[in-house]
């Protein structure tokens, strides 16, 4: 099934939700570690529905939906993603934990490694940091990964919707085939 822009944007909550089970999804979540902008977390749904990932967790002090903002940078697909709200990030990656997920940490680190170099293993839970602070230092302490994307201009980092969605499609690229 793929719908247009108009058509997710129209589409409705209960409609989405029986539909949902059919859609084939990637073993891989998105974890946004305070991400506070409306305008990226709705973006960060697109981007969830783009590579096909099984939720997305809101962790910390954050708007969730449905939120107007939110709608409309998602263009409605925050109605197609399965998504869940902790309180706190670090209650969020136990519970990925136990569940078997590697949690990968998008972030400029020490023991950071070039996010191409980097060893991936499914199911991947994906963390992104807040715009202005970057995953938490309680978080990277509990990742198994930390990895970043080398920059070569003045500028220290991108976007971390960018940064985000730069990793994801090299994790699917590793993704072994079935």
């Amino acid at each position: 099934m793929k719908l247009n822009s108009h058509q997710i944007r129209k589409s409705k909550i209960g409609e989405s939700q029986k539909l949902q089970k059919d859609i084939k999804r990637n073993p891989i979540v998105l974890v946004l570690d305070n991400v506070l902008d409306t305008y990226n977390i709705g973006s960060f749904f697109r981007l969830a529905d783009a590579i096909a990932a099984e939720k997305i967790y809101l962790c910390g002090p954050v708007v969730t939906p449905p939120n107007i903002k939110i709608h409309r940078s998602s263009i409605g697909t925050w109605k197609w993603i399965p998504w869940e709200h902790f309180e706190n990030t670090i209650d969020c990656i136990n519970q990925l934990k136990k569940n078997g997920y590697q949690v990968v940490a998008c972030e400029q680190d020490k023991k950071s490694v070039n996010y191409q170099k980097a060893k991936y293993k499914f199911p991947v839970a994906i963390i992104a940091g807040s715009e202005s602070y970057g995953v938490s230092h309680e978080v990277l302490q509990k990742t198994d990964q930390i990895v970043e994307i080398p920059m070569y201009g003045i500028n220290v980092s991108l976007n971390v919707l960018v940064a985000t969605s730069i990793i994801s499609y090299n994790i699917i690229s590793k993704m072994p085939q079935k």
